[in-house]
């Protein structure tokens, strides 16, 4: 005994080409990757101890007026006080008054037109000096 399951001419049990994707194998594989993820992922999370040395009872820093190097187009000044490239080092010494000047803080500002040469020269000026706690500043627009 025989079947037909599809006839050869157009009968109402024909079955025509699908042209739709089965994506049945494609979600049970998503699936089984669900799975794997939510069992992985845990693992990830392992945390190591990590022994940090406690913090350091500093005293807050005295009123202590900062150092401000201002690098503009026409000049280069040191607290409003104009300055040259070669005395630099020595004007800055004279103005923070500290026996080891080169361990403080000095700020720097550039003006927006100042050639980035003459940015990298002051900075090159200062770390040969010995300053090397340079903070720059910068300001929005």
């Amino acid at each position: 005994m025989a079947a037909k399951l599809s006839g050869g001419g157009k009968g109402k049990f024909e079955l025509g080409q699908n042209a739709d994707i089965n994506v049945t194998p494609f979600v049970d594989v998503m699936l089984v990757l669900l799975i794997v993820f939510m069992v992985a992922a845990p693992l990830a999370t392992i945390a190591i101890k990590v022994d940090l040395p406690p913090p350091t009872q500093t005293p807050p820093p005295k009123d202590v007026k900062p150092v401000v190097i201002n690098i503009q187009r026409d000049g280069l000044f040191l607290n409003a006080t104009p300055t040259s490239w070669p005395g630099l080092n020595a004007d800055l010494t004279r103005a923070l008054g500290v026996p080891n000047p080169t361990e403080q803080q000095i700020m720097i500002r550039a003006d927006r037109y100042v050639q980035y040469k003459n940015f990298m020269g002051v900075l090159n000026v200062l770390q040969t000096g010995g300053f090397h706690k340079l903070a720059l500043i910068a300001e929005d627009l």
